[in-house]
């Protein structure tokens, strides 16, 4: 493979100050493939806190850093080993091949170097909405709890109307479960709901929840949840929290609450995801509403964290390999 390859990168230098820059790659080993970048996500949950500051501390943490875990590109060099193949799309969630400069999550680049066992080939016709598999692979993880849970609670409250809260209410839709209600708060995202409910939480007079799903990121929400839950209802957390949760014991222990962390998506949930979105039954349409070219990161980046209308930023890449 060829050696001392370099990229167009998106820089965190530090909080709210980023810019895009000339980097050297690390060396591809032989079960590596080089991906040229076509489009990237903007994440407006983690990578927002990595641009304001906000990010609670975690091993590998610090700046400067490369952000950016949602990219989809085709394999330029494959080694031998790698699984891989040249011309292949795949999709990214992330690489750490930037040398000092830290990769959190590591994908917004023009090219990348990454072990060819964390990507996975992604079919032409997904085109930049397969940057939404991550979100996808985190709604599905988060209700078959990685194939663990049996039988699986699908959520009637689901808070948030975001990309993550539309992929919560599709996927619970099409697999014929009931409808669920949505919250938010913002009547901009009230819109866009399919076979589901999207109202303001005052609107909601309901207190016998079985299984709420939040994926706001409120940190100081909890009471207002374990509130609306049915006794033995389920409180899952969706989302990311940059401050400490907290909730008050007796209203949890009147209910009997239960109160489950969502983990990252596995391999298994992607591969999942995958398939439903490639066949079809899973629709992508209509979570992507912002588009910018990379050499346009900076407004791109306000834009995605600023703009309550911007469910998906995607930046170009394909003008600056």
């Amino acid at each position: 493979m060829n050696q001392h390859i370099s990229t167009r990168a998106v820089v965190l230098e530090k909080p709210e100050q980023l810019g895009l820059h000339d980097l050297d790659l690390a060396d591809p080993c032989d079960d590596d493939v080089v991906v040229d970048v076509e489009w990237s996500g903007i994440s407006t949950g983690t990578e927002k806190l990595l641009y304001t500051g906000a990010m609670p501390m975690f091993p590998g943490m610090g700046y400067p850093l490369v952000p950016g875990y949602e990219s989809v590109g085709r394999v330029t060099e494959a080694g031998p080993t790698s699984g891989h193949h040249v011309g292949e799309r795949v999709f990214v969630p992330g690489a750490r091949c930037f040398g000092e400069v830290r990769g959190l999550f590591g994908g917004a680049a023009s090219r990348l170097v990454v072990p060819g066992q964390r990507i996975f080939k992604v079919s032409d016709e997904l085109g930049e909405s397969a940057v939404l598999l991550a979100l996808a692979a985190t709604a599905y993880h988060a209700v078959a709890g990685g194939g663990k849970r049996d039988p699986i609670v699908p959520p009637d409250l689901i808070v948030g109307h975001g990309v993550l809260g539309r992929l919560l209410a599709r996927m619970t839709v099409l697999a014929d479960f009931p409808a669920p209600t949505v919250w938010d708060t913002c009547a901009e995202r009230c819109g866009g709901a399919d076979g589901y409910r999207v109202i303001h939480p005052d609107e909601d007079e309901r207190r016998n929840y079985k299984s709420i799903y939040d994926v706001s990121g409120d940190s100081q929400i909890l009471d207002r949840l374990i509130s609306r839950l049915a006794p033995g209802g389920e409180v899952v957390l969706a989302g990311f929290y940059s401050q400490p949760l907290q909730f008050s014991f007796p209203p949890a222990f009147m209910r009997e609450a239960q109160i489950r962390t969502a983990a990252e998506w596995k391999p298994a949930d992607m591969l999942a995801v995958r398939e439903l979105a490639e066949s079809g039954f899973l629709p992508l349409g209509g979570l992507i509403t912002h588009h910018a070219e990379a050499s346009d990161c900076e407004r791109a980046y306000r834009t995605a964290f600023a703009d309550t209308g911007c469910l998906k930023m995607v930046l170009d890449w394909r003008g600056n390999a």
